[in-house]
């Protein structure tokens, strides 16, 4: 004999070590075992609907972290939070605060994308701008003030400078972008008109910032990225008035990326580990420093890996071409600051606890090539998310006496 219940159905894999994605489905279903009705205990949900959860696997029931769960959900997620509802999010109001760019031109055949594996063909944030990529950028302070354009590392958004940006508009007219593959900004299916390696991340920021800015412009980079940065500043130095690297891979140490970033270069788990919110946002920002997420914050990385594939798959490309190309791009990064013709006053800032980056041989570079050292103790890899205000101030600083003249 069988009865009717209201037991959520579950459905259950493994993502990544430590964590599930949880299917639940509230529609009734007949349960039995050997003729004998199970009786139901769980509560009826409040709606009919369908729930993808991320589960923590530990036996801490108040882990679970529900998608579309109703706001008396309450906290769910172990970085302090876990709800979130169809009302306004903070990623909305970010992106409302934001506008789109037009930089950079679209190369390739015009061939829609197809999904590599089956061949079929992908949805529309995975396929390429028609003729010139679109760019997220988030701008700050008057626009007849000296321009700064804050540049964050991998992987990451411009959401990350978000303290930086209101700390420098008093000054300043400061603009965050997130990188093509990232963010809001465009995300379109590898070997579809981008292919993310590092050479066309180079040339598409000139794009970029010939399009953000007219004169002469102070840039700030966090992290992996910074070689990308200091490899267009190299061909343009004209163009800059300060440089400041926030732990950047200086030795020949730091050109290995930390497991963190290289799991998802690899062959099927890469592809996998890729599509985790979780690994891709949550674990990427708080293993490599002190930072504490807090869950409206986390929710604002997450959500490009939560509803769209575009994302993991960018962040698959770039962790191949990152540890392809980044060794070379980190030696031509050394030789470039050493070099007696670099005249950009350039300037490292360093996270004292960053868990990815190794302190040791950053302080006889900074002596050796002559650049200025600035030590942030509380801070980790992430140095914008750790001490934003902090960070604010000292670049705020750093180019107050150069940048009117």
């Amino acid at each position: 004999m069988a009865i009717q219940t209201f037991a959520p159905k579950t459905l259950s894999f493994d993502s990544s070590p430590g964590f599930q994605f949880v299917l639940h489905s509230s529609t009734p279903s007949s349960l039995s075992v050997f003729g004998t009705p199970l009786q139901s205990t769980a509560p009826r949900p409040p709606r009919n609907s369908l729930k993808l959860m991320c589960k923590s696997n530990n036996n801490d029931s108040n882990q679970d972290y529900l998608i579309d769960a109703p706001v008396s959900v309450g906290d769910g997620f172990s970085f302090g939070g876990g709800k979130y509802s169809d009302g306004p999010s903070r990623s909305d109001e970010w992106f409302k605060q934001g506008k789109i760019v037009k930089a950079h031109q679209v190369l390739g055949s015009g061939e829609k994308a197809k999904d590599p594996i089956f061949g079929l063909a992908m949805g529309g944030d995975s396929q390429a701008s028609s003729d010139v990529f679109r760019w997220f950028c988030v701008e700050s302070g008057s626009r007849d003030n000296p321009p700064v354009i804050l540049i964050h590392g991998f992987p990451s958004q411009a959401y990350s400078y978000r303290k930086v940006l209101s700390i420098l508009s008093k000054d300043y007219h400061a603009t965050a972008f997130d990188w093509l593959g990232f963010g809001f900004s465009d995300k379109p299916q590898p070997k579809y008109g981008f292919d993310y390696t590092l050479d066309e991340y180079v040339s598409s920021l000139g794009s970029l910032i010939n399009e953000l800015a007219a004169d002469k412009v102070s840039l700030v980079v966090q992290g992996y990225f910074s070689p990308v940065v200091v490899k267009y500043a190299s061909s343009h130095q004209e163009k800059l008035r300060d440089l400041i690297l926030i732990n950047p891979p200086l030795t020949a140490r730091h050109a290995n990326l930390p497991s963190t970033l290289s799991i998802f270069s690899n062959f099927l788990l890469g592809e996998i580990f890729s599509q985790d919110p979780l690994r891709a946002s949550d674990k990427a920002l708080t293993s490599c420093g002190p930072y504490k997420m807090k869950e409206e914050d986390a929710m604002v990385y997450r959500r490009p890996y939560l509803t769209s594939g575009s994302s993991g798959f960018a962040l698959n490309a770039i962790s191949r071409a990152m540890k392809k190309d980044i060794k070379s791009y980190v030696e031509d990064m050394r030789t470039t600051l050493k070099d007696k013709d670099w005249k950009v006053q350039t300037t490292i800032c360093w996270g004292q606890r960053d868990r990815w980056l190794s302190y040791d041989g950053v302080e006889d570079f900074c002596k050796d090539s002559n650049q200025k050292l600035i030590e942030v103790p509380r801070a980790g890899h992430h140095v914008q998310e750790d001490c934003g205000e902090e960070l604010g101030q000292i670049i705020r600083g750093l180019i107050s006496k150069r940048s009117r003249t």
